[in-house]
């Protein structure tokens, strides 16, 4: 996404969620909500209305007819009805387990509790797909569509993630106010395409590394022994990013087997600015790789390692407006090495809280969501490093990613 402070060493702890430290507030002096109304229908009402679309021939029709996923919610965003393919997806067998509750309770967002008045009016909540679709939909009167990134509190199929599309559709039955959600499992989409969208990106800078170096050799064959090495090394980088990509498509990524070797930090940074400096997906922006200290090598796997820092470099580009700046460095210790990228833009502390989460987006289509959850993935459970972003009106934000200098072998890792 996204100090100016590229003198000194900036080796701030991160925070629990991975932003800097500072962010705290009691929850005794929390508001009632940070986002959607926190009322609920009482149990009388709740009644009425449970026996009202039960008897609804409207309602059982669309909850027959609808091969999707489909909940019936009152104007409290409470659930009144649900269909039975979405009573499969989220494991309930009794349906009156779920009437009440409202989406985030029934789906087991691991956020719906975090606020008194649960799902809908936690810190969360604001930018919750689900939430905004419901609320706007309720005030508008009309029909609204946003897709939702879930971390689930009980891993279903799998898997602790659900992406979801979400329709809301307002609708009044004798005299009730109800909103009809329809709901599409996405997750599986999802996921290949920010996986493809990631990995055509990285394979598309070894392969043009590889192209110039054949390029080079053919047109003075007398620097082929010089530049053989060169690409035997690009191409054995290629094949270690095609299995990279092969471990994430399956989430297995404990099954990547690490080479760790010797990685001289000039050359990363160096490589950053072959791959960016005019970069034709972030145009008109201008990137400055600061090289002139010299930081020796560092023990680990380059291929993880550049995976990392690339993301750093393209999140820290797209948040960038046209003519704008993003700058690259390293700092250093005897222990560690520090990359950092900068740019000037500023996360909203809402947005902040979801940085890390996988397949939160602030650009809404299928594809995104997947580069700062692979830096903590790959930075820090694979390489033993540590990722975190400091933003500032002041300064500007800077994404952080420590690696010690030697990285021992992982325990359990398999080949």
């Amino acid at each position: 996404m996204h100090s100016e402070s590229n003198g000194g060493s900036a080796f701030a702890n991160p925070g629990r969620d991975g932003a800097a430290p500072g962010r705290s507030a009691a929850l005794s002096a929390a508001p009632a909500t940070y986002y959607a109304e926190p009322g609920r229908a009482s149990a009388a009402e709740l009644a009425r209305q449970l026996d009202v679309i039960a008897h609804d021939p409207v309602v059982d029709a669309l909850l027959h007819a609808v091969a999707g996923l489909v909940a019936v919610l009152n104007d409290k965003r409470q659930v009144l009805a649900i269909n039975a393919a979405l009573l499969r997806l989220l494991g309930i067998e009794d349906p009156a387990k779920a009437l009440g509750l409202r989406l985030g309770e029934a789906v087991g967002c691991v956020h719906a509790h975090a606020a008194p008045a649960g799902c809908g009016t936690t810190e969360y909540c604001s930018t919750c797909g689900a939430a905004i679709a419901q609320v706007t939909s309720l005030a508008q009167g009309e029909p609204v569509e946003r897709t939702c990134a879930i971390d689930l509190k009980y891993p279903r199929h799998g898997s602790e993630q659900a992406y979801l599309r979400v329709q809301a559709c307002p609708l009044v039955r004798n005299r009730h106010r109800i909103l009809l959600l329809f709901i599409q499992d996405i997750s599986e989409q999802q996921h290949r395409a920010a996986l493809d969208r990631t990995f055509f990106h990285d394979v598309k800078n070894t392969v043009a590394s590889i192209l110039t170096a054949g390029q080079l050799m053919t047109m003075d064959p007398t620097n082929a022994a010089d530049l053989a090495p060169k690409l035997v090394e690009i191409s054995k980088r290629l094949v270690r990013e095609i299995e990279l990509q092969r471990c994430l498509s399956t989430m297995s990524v404990d099954r990547f087997q690490e080479s760790l070797l010797p990685v001289d930090v000039a050359t990363v940074l160096d490589d950053v600015a072959r791959c960016y400096t005019n970069d034709p997906e972030a145009p008109d922006r201008r990137l400055e790789v600061a090289r002139d200290a010299a930081f020796g090598t560092i023990v680990t796997d380059v291929t993880l390692l550049l995976r990392v820092v690339h993301n750093m470099v393209i999140n820290a580009l797209e948040a960038t407006p046209v003519g704008g700046t993003v700058r690259v460095w390293a700092d250093s210790t005897a222990e560690a090495v520090e990359f950092c990228v900068w740019n000037e833009g500023v996360i909203p502390p809402e947005i902040a809280r979801r940085v890390f989460q996988r397949n939160f987006s602030t650009k809404g289509n299928l594809g995104r969501g997947l580069g700062t959850f692979s830096m903590k993935l790959l930075g820090e459970r694979m390489l033993g490093g540590a990722v975190w972003f400091t933003s500032e009106a002041s300064a500007g934000t800077t994404f952080h990613f420590r690696v010690p200098r030697l990285r021992e072998e992982r325990a359990g890792a398999k080949s």
